[in-house]
């Protein structure tokens, strides 16, 4: 193999590994934007707010209380818009931390 054709195989390498990474970014662009039009029909603007705020400070939580506030929509166990103080009780149990406690024998 030649100079040129190294380079060429190196941009040809380089143009589908960024080709992929654009391609998941638009998946996940796509998944929030299906999340956010779901959530929009849940929650409040004042919750809408909250929960924006957790997503910037924690993404993870953020994550699980919108599956479960989607999850709670199609099962048809929420009749109303959650408010903000519903949504501090859910985000409360869905953070709290378990202990794991080991016993000797």
């Amino acid at each position: 193999m030649n100079q040129e054709e190294i380079k060429e195989k190196r941009i040809n390498e380089l143009r589908e590994k960024y080709s992929k990474q654009y391609e998941q970014q638009q998946q996940q662009i796509e998944l929030e934007n299906q999340i956010d039009s779901a959530l929009k029909i849940v929650l409040t603007e004042e919750a809408k707010s909250r929960l924006a705020n957790v997503r910037l400070v924690n993404r993870d939580l953020y994550l699980k209380t919108a599956q479960s506030l989607i999850f709670l929509y199609k099962s048809g166990k929420i009749q109303e818009k959650i408010g903000e103080e519903e949504l501090k009780r859910l985000l409360e149990q869905l953070s709290a931390k378990r202990e794991i406690t080991i016993k000797r024998k």
